[in-house]
C-alpha cells in the first residue's frame, strides 16, 4: 500500500503524477525502468489515451478507490480521482 496520494494532470498526450510529466506518445515501458504511476504501455486507441495507473489508498480508503471504475478525461487539467482515504470524523 502506497501512501503518497496521487495528484494526476493532463494536457494533451502529456500525464504529470505527482509533479513529474510523462510523454505518452514517448514512453515506452521497460521492467529495467519501471514508472512510478503507469503500469505497462499506455495505448492510443481511435485518438484517446488507454492508461492504467496505480491508484493509491490509505488503510481507511471507501470501496470506490479500492475498487476503482475506469476514469475518462475529456479535457485537459487535473483529473478527479476517488479520495485517498477516509474523511476524518
Amino acid at each position: 500500500m502506497r501512501q503518497q496520494a496521487l495528484v494526476l494532470e493532463r494536457v494533451g498526450s502529456v500525464m504529470t503524477c505527482n509533479g513529474v510529466a510523462t510523454d505518452l506518445a514517448a514512453y515506452t515501458a521497460t521492467p529495467e525502468a519501471p514508472h512510478d504511476w503507469i503500469v505497462g504501455q499506455p495505448e492510443q486507441v481511435s485518438g484517446e489515451w488507454h492508461v492504467t495507473i496505480v491508484l493509491p489508498h490509505g488503510a481507511e480508503a471507501p470501496e470506490a478507490t479500492r475498487f476503482p471504475e475506469p476514469i475518462t478525461v475529456t479535457a485537459d487539467g487535473p483529473v478527479t480521482l476517488p479520495p485517498h482515504d477516509a474523511p476524518a470524523d
